[in-house]
This record gives structure tokens, sequence and C-alpha cells, in this order.
């Protein structure tokens, strides 16, 4: 879905892939018909956009065979969607049995992280709609914190020079601009926006910035307006926002809570979870650890679970959606918009607990609708207009 922002910037709305299964090209394809096109129709929309998941193995048949980014988008097309971001975070496997810190490899430091995130850009740039200003790639923020030795930081800056002057080169070679943001991440080199500043400050503002997960955000128990003001000073635009909610025991020390929490401790994906008694963030990698008796019950815990945006849990937990729609706020209730591209990333639909969880295909299609129906609400309460259908579809694909 494409809004108009006050200021006159098209805003534009997505849900992430991510949270379908497909590692091939066939399978991506699938996915659309399966879901997205379903996800649009549920929600009465004449255009749905979809921010990509696309694997490394996706990427590089879509880079050797130019009918195939042409098949890609004309599928986009006849089904009423379209795609101005990718998610090039997890790099593949991301829906095996056991992901958990596997999923920031290969990590900055790796030349195949460049070449797959340049890919993905190339890729990008075929597909992006034509009156699309812009688009975006959003990548994992450098590697997880250890080790980081001054040899690795360096490697990793080389590399995204390097990647800069490549997004530069793909400008000139297509005439489509595209962006790069560096996640912030619980348990990462760059965790927050402080270490944001510290460890990407001083690169090409132009072509990179950051992508800010507001979940991510919330986790470590930031303030929004402060956390934009740091990156605006930092020269890092918000390349890309991710629209995702924390999950939050108020009080951990409570059985009924330390029960529900162990609901959602489950074997594929890392839950960091953190604390801030008086202020001061800390935590463990994974929610196991904190309900083991790793992490202070003192003080209300956010755990790193992308939770339904529309949907709360039961009590005695609840979710960050109220810091999401302050967030929102910050991004796009003033007079200009901070960012103009925001997908919804949920990606944990099928490891929720089991009474929570979508049992079919046409309930997760549901979920999704109602995720980015919410989100559309809160554009709306901030003076955000939705726009007219860009393109006309083509024919229907069967």
């Amino acid at each position: 879905m494409r809004f108009r922002h006050p200021d006159g910037t098209t805003v534009h709305l997505a849900y992430c892939s991510n949270v379908h299964q497909a590692e091939d090209l066939d399978g991506v394809v699938d996915q659309l018909a399966a879901y997205a096109q379903p996800v649009r129709e549920t929600l009465g929309v004449d255009l749905l956009g979809i921010g990509l998941w696309l694997a490394h193995d996706v990427v590089t048949e879509l880079t050797a065979r130019p009918d195939a980014v042409r098949r890609l988008r004309a599928e986009l097309t006849a089904r009423g969607l379209e795609t101005v971001t990718l998610n090039a975070f997890p790099y593949g496997g991301f829906h095996r049995e056991v992901v958990k810190k596997d999923v920031y490899l290969p990590d900055w430091t790796d030349p195949a992280r460049l070449r797959y995130t340049v890919d993905c850009a190339r890729v990008l740039a075929g597909l992006l709609p034509d009156d699309a200003r812009r688009g975006s790639v959003s990548t994992l923020p450098l590697a997880w914190r250890a080790p980081w030795p001054t040899a690795a930081r360096d490697t990793a800056r080389r590399a995204t020079d390097q990647l800069a002057r490549e997004l530069g080169d793909l400008e000139r070679e297509t005439g489509r601009t595209i962006r790069v943001g560096f996640e912030p991440e619980p348990g990462c080199v760059v965790e927050n926006t402080v270490q944001a500043a510290r460890e990407l400050g001083g690169l090409d503002p132009e072509r990179l910035g950051v992508c800010l997960d507001t979940c991510h955000l919330a986790v470590q128990f930031e303030e929004p307006a402060a956390a934009l003001r740091r990156l605006a000073d930092a020269g890092l635009p918000v390349v890309k926002v991710q629209a995702s909610s924390a999950l939050q025991a108020d009080d951990p020390a409570d059985p009924q809570a330390r029960a529900a929490l162990a609901r959602f401790a489950e074997p594929r994906f890392l839950h960091q979870t953190r604390t801030a008694p008086h202020g001061v963030v800390s935590g463990v990698d994974d929610l196991p650890d904190a309900l083991a008796g790793d992490l202070d019950p003192g003080s209300a815990w956010r755990v790193h679970f992308h939770a339904p945006l529309h949907a709360e849990p039961a009590p005695p937990l609840r979710t960050t959606a109220d810091e999401l729609t302050t967030t929102l706020g910050e991004l796009l209730g003033g007079p200009q918009a901070v960012c103009d591209h925001v997908e919804v990333e949920t990606y944990t639909w099928s490891v929720l607990p089991g009474h929570l969880r979508p049992h079919d295909r046409a309930s997760l299609v549901e979920g999704l609708a109602a995720e980015l129906a919410w989100t559309r609400d809160r554009f709306e309460e901030l003076g955000l207009v939705r726009e007219p259908t860009a393109h006309p579809r083509k024919e229907r694909v069967s």
C-alpha cells in the first residue's frame, strides 16, 4: 500500500515474506499466489507491497538470468503486488529446525556477505516499480558481538565502503537508487543506536544507513525520539523501518508470567531478553537463559519475539505495541517523513504457542492482513492518506 505524507512523500507499506518458507525461485513465486495476493484481496486494496526475502540461492539464480527477474516482476505486477524493499539479513536456511546465531552468518567480515548484498540490490533494481523513488535493502548489524577484534572492524569497514561504491556503480548503470540499512539487533556488534553511531558513523549517507526494527528498539529500552536524534546527529539516515512488537512481562517474578513466557521459548530462533532497572540495560542471549535464573526478575523483561502487531497476548503478558505506535509517530507524525519504507516483519507466526499459531493457510493470510490493517490505521491517525493504485494490473496469472 502507498500513503501520502503531508509533506508530499510517498510512504510504502509492505509485509516481509521471510514469514514464508521458500529458498528457490519457484517457491517464491508460489508464495505470491498462496499468501501475498490473498492478503491483498482480504484487505480490499488494488496494490499491496511485499518486502521480499530472497535467499542466497534465489538471488544467485536471479542475477544469472535476467529473464528470471522479468518473470518475478511480471508475477508481482499481475497479482497486484509491488516490491520496493528486500530483507537481506538471513542469507539462507531461515526456516531450519534450529537457526539461532546462524542467522548472523556470513557476517560483514566475509566477502560472501558483500557479494550477496550487492546482488540483492541488483535484483531489486530490476523489480522496482517505474515510479518508485528508490529501493531499500536491510542487512545484519555487521556481526554477532563476539569475537570482534580491531582487525574484524577494519575488514567490515572496508566491505561497507566497497558496498557504497558498488551501489553508486549500480545507480549509474541502471538509473535506480538502492540504499542499504544496517539493522541494530540485541546481542550484535550494533545492538542499539549508540553503537550504530559509533560503528556506522561516517558511512556514505547517500547509500547507507540504518534499518530501524521497532521490536529491537523496544527490547533495548531505547526512547524513540532520542534514538532518532542520535542517528541524525551521526549522519545515519533511516533507510527502512521494520514495524514489529516485542513481548513484555511487567513482573517476570510472577509465576503466571513465567509460565506464560515459557510457552514462547522455542528452539528455532534466538529470543534475546533484556531488563532495564533504573535505566541500565542488561540481558541474556535467549529467553530460556532468563527463565533459568540468569536475568534479574525485579523489573520488566522485554523479549525479542516478534509478536503479531494487532493482537495482545493474554495477561499477564503484553507487547510493545504502544512503543511501536510512539515510534511511528516520531517517524511519520512530524512535518517531514523521516522514512518512506515501512515493512511489517512478524516472521514468528510458525513458532507462536500452539493456541496462537495459524492452523492453516487461510488463518495466516487473515493474520497478516490484520497486521497490515493495524499499521494502516496508525498511518491514517498520523494524517497519512492512502494513494490511489499506481499501476493497473496486467492479465491475472493463474
